[in-house]
């Protein structure tokens, strides 16, 4: 009886300082540190509702909106993944050769690779300036701008998160519709 009485007690103690302990001390540095994304990096209206995150991706379709890379899991957040498809299989063609159809892609004007594969989680916000700038027609025409007003806004999303050491240039494709809706409702 009394080893098991120690037997509990070590579990419990273990329990508080792995898991408990652990937890909080992470959360904690988090909170600290980088607040923002501890928090999940979320984008509110202006009245608090939650639009998205910055960190994950979704599922845009109307042609008045920027489309993000497809995604291997439904831009599900709760579970990152890829195909696991080989860059030979069958499905991977047919999809590439779907989505090209659907940009309206022409041996003359090639679909940016990030546009027809799904990044390795699945779940990338951020498409490269190119991307952005191959479907700025598209949205201009649905949004009955003009196509330098859908450059402007690419443009002043772009960053490069690798600085000097990896200067692609990003955008992140749910701040750059939220742009656009803002864009849209000054007129």
């Amino acid at each position: 009886m009394q080893s098991l009485l120690a037997s509990i007690r070590i579990t419990v103690a273990t329990m508080l300082i792995c898991v408990a302990g652990y937890a909080g001390v992470i959360w904690g540095i988090g909170q600290t540190l980088t607040p923002e994304t501890a928090n999940g990096s979320l984008i509110l209206r202006d009245d608090g509702t939650v639009v998205g995150s910055r960190l994950i991706a979704q599922d845009f379709t109307r042609p008045e909106y920027f489309w993000p890379r497809p995604s291997a899991v439904a831009y599900n957040g709760a579970g990152a993944g890829g195909s696991n498809l080989s860059p030979t299989s069958e499905k991977v063609a047919q999809r590439g050769s779907e989505l090209a159809a659907r940009y309206g892609a022409t041996p003359d004007n090639p679909l940016p690779a990030e546009l027809a594969a799904a990044s390795g989680a699945g779940l990338d916000p951020h498409i490269s300036e190119h991307a952005a700038l191959y479907q700025a027609q598209r949205i201009a025409e649905a949004r009955g701008l003009d196509r330098s007003r859908v450059e402007t806004v690419i443009r002043d999303g772009v960053f490069s998160p690798g600085s000097f050491l990896a200067p692609d240039r990003l955008v992140n494709v749910l701040e750059l519709n939220l742009a656009l809706d803002r864009l849209g409702s000054a007129q």
